[in-house]
């Protein structure tokens, strides 16, 4: 029989029809293995481990059908010591049946750090030097001293603290600064319309110390006190007013801009004040 006839005859076609359904059967069973395999559509969200225990931990992800893995700690107050205090993924975020959610638990202990030498370094110094070394800066206190916002003393809750001595990561340290052997003045920062971190920052180089701070109805959720910023302050803001170093600064915040004052170097936009704010003078 030649090719030709042999392309065009029932014994081919038979032939051929066999291949097509073997090829199209072993696809099918390809893509119903892949289904299974992915489990495609069983995606489910991740639980909230955070602040759970290890035993909750344990029950909670069994009976999510996922595993879960310790890969670190740390210390917080946010979180009970030994509770979970990160995830990855986050709760809410869909995953498949039995992958795994990596967690970070809350230390028994806290991490300890040495206490660093201020003594003699500029306030601008020493505060960097403060936070870099995992503690925060508490109040700025001066006395009369030849020096002037340079450390004479520094303290740990109202007593001195001596150089490598250990504390706890996060502890706040009081400077003692000098200012002169006569009353300085600093002038008043213009605080309307900053957020409270950056105007923490602003009243510090000021030489100064913030006293209380109060948000107002406006504040109903967490991210609200990200977001709010100083409408009010007290003393208020003027070009020659002034205090003494180390005063105390009141400050109050809304996410409201329509409690922010127009003047002419602020502008209010429709969802948050943009505020011009002269630059700060140099100690």
């Amino acid at each position: 029989m030649s090719f030709k006839n042999f392309i065009l005859s029932k014994l081919f076609f038979k032939n051929l029809g066999f291949a097509i359904v073997i090829v199209v059967g072993a696809v099918l069973m390809l893509l119903i293995w892949m289904n299974f395999y992915t489990r495609h559509g069983q995606a489910r969200p991740v639980p909230n481990f955070i602040g759970l225990t290890m035993d909750q931990t344990v029950k909670l992800a069994k009976k999510s059908r996922l595993r879960y893995q310790v890969i670190d700690s740390i210390y917080t107050t946010v979180v009970p010591r030994g509770s979970i205090a990160e995830q990855n993924p986050k709760p809410g975020f869909k995953v498949k049946k039995w992958r795994n959610v990596v967690l970070t638990i809350n230390a028994f202990h806290p991490e300890m750090v040495a206490m660093p030498n201020l003594i003699d370094l500029p306030k601008r110094q020493a505060i960097l030097l403060i936070e870099s070394s995992g503690l925060e800066i508490g109040l700025l206190k001066y006395r009369p001293d030849l020096s002037i916002d340079v450390v004479i003393d520094q303290q740990y809750n109202g007593k001195k603290i001596r150089e490598k001595d250990s504390l706890q990561k996060g502890s706040v340290i009081d400077l003692v600064l000098g200012k002169g052997l006569s009353n300085q003045l600093t002038s008043v920062p213009d605080l309307l319309g900053m957020k409270l971190d950056p105007a923490k920052d602003k009243i510090l180089s000021s030489s100064l110390n913030l006293g209380a701070f109060e948000y107002d109805n406006t504040i109903k959720k967490g991210a609200d006190t990200i977001n709010a910023f100083i409408y009010k302050q007290n003393p208020e803001f003027k070009n020659d007013a002034t205090l003494r170093l180390g005063s105390l600064i009141y400050v109050w915040l809304t996410v409201d801009p329509a409690k922010l004052k127009v003047d002419s170097t602020r502008i209010v936009s429709d969802t948050f004040p943009v505020v011009t704010i002269p630059e700060n003078k140099s100690n």
